[in-house]
């Protein structure tokens, strides 16, 4: 029986997907764009996984679309499926309720980057490598990957990218705000797994709410954005559970 390509395991309370294609460096094709969406129901589902780490296996994050199997030609209805896929996917992490960090080595260009785009953190290894080859293959960004990269970088720098198709290393990605942390390749998951575990002791409520907030305070107005924080802290003080954080936080505290 063939191996998924994308799989889903569970350390702790953190989750773990990772694509699976290391032969084809985890590029993009309909199956592995299957799998995803299943895998990232299966964490949403996880009441165990706080916090979800998304990677890619063998030594690539992910190449982005499949050009071997773009060049053996693909029918427009594959097209429309696959987008409708990518852009599914963009639409299914936005609602995750979870913190989504990407732990990035290698390649993470084209659909691989707008996937570490989509996550909410960003690890990258010192021989990550990040771009957008679509233009120079006559294609264009689907998964908002305009929007997202423009919300990261600026206007035009992400024009920049986007149009010249020059691809840029873990440090320069780091500096223009592409990427939140560089490590050293072989830690890279473990830092991840330290980062995840560090959010995942914190309120699952306040997480949710909080990654809520932040995204749709990119399109709200200040009036808006103040009126979602009051809700959002009315239902924390509302939460049967959260006297348990404020009592764990006095007692560090007191620690101290």
């Amino acid at each position: 029986m063939t191996e998924a390509t994308v799989l889903y395991r569970r350390e702790g309370n953190v989750g773990i997907i990772t694509l699976n294609r290391p032969e084809r460096l985890n590029a993009i094709n309909v199956e592995l764009l299957r799998d995803f969406m299943a895998r990232l129901d299966q964490a949403r589902q996880d009441k165990e996984a706080a916090v979800i780490i998304l990677t890619g296996a063998g030594r690539a994050f992910c190449a982005g679309e499949d050009l071997k199997e773009t060049a053996a030609g693909k029918s427009i209805e594959t097209w429309r499926e696959e987008t409708d896929r990518l852009q599914d996917i963009q639409r299914v992490i936005m609602k995750l309720g979870k913190p989504l960090i990407a732990a990035v080595r290698g390649y993470a260009v084209g659909g691989g980057c707008e996937f570490a785009m989509s996550c909410d953190i960003r690890i990258a290894s010192e021989d990550a490598q990040f771009g957008f080859p679509e233009t120079g293959v006559g294609l264009t960004v689907t998964t908002a990957g305009t929007k997202l990269l423009t919300q990261l970088v600026g206007l035009g720098k992400a024009k920049e990218l986007i149009f010249a198709g020059e691809f840029i290393d873990a440090q320069e990605a780091t500096r223009i705000g592409l990427v939140n942390r560089v490590v050293p390749n072989d830690n890279l998951l473990d830092e991840a797994l330290a980062m995840a575990q560090k959010i995942g002791e914190r309120s699952p409520l306040a997480l949710k709410l909080s990654r809520i907030a932040i995204d749709q305070g990119l399109d709200a107005s200040f009036e808006q954005i103040l009126e979602i924080e009051a809700g959002h802290l009315l239902i924390c003080v509302g939460a049967q559970n959260q006297a348990e954080f404020v009592e764990k936080k006095l007692a560090e505290m007191k620690r101290k």
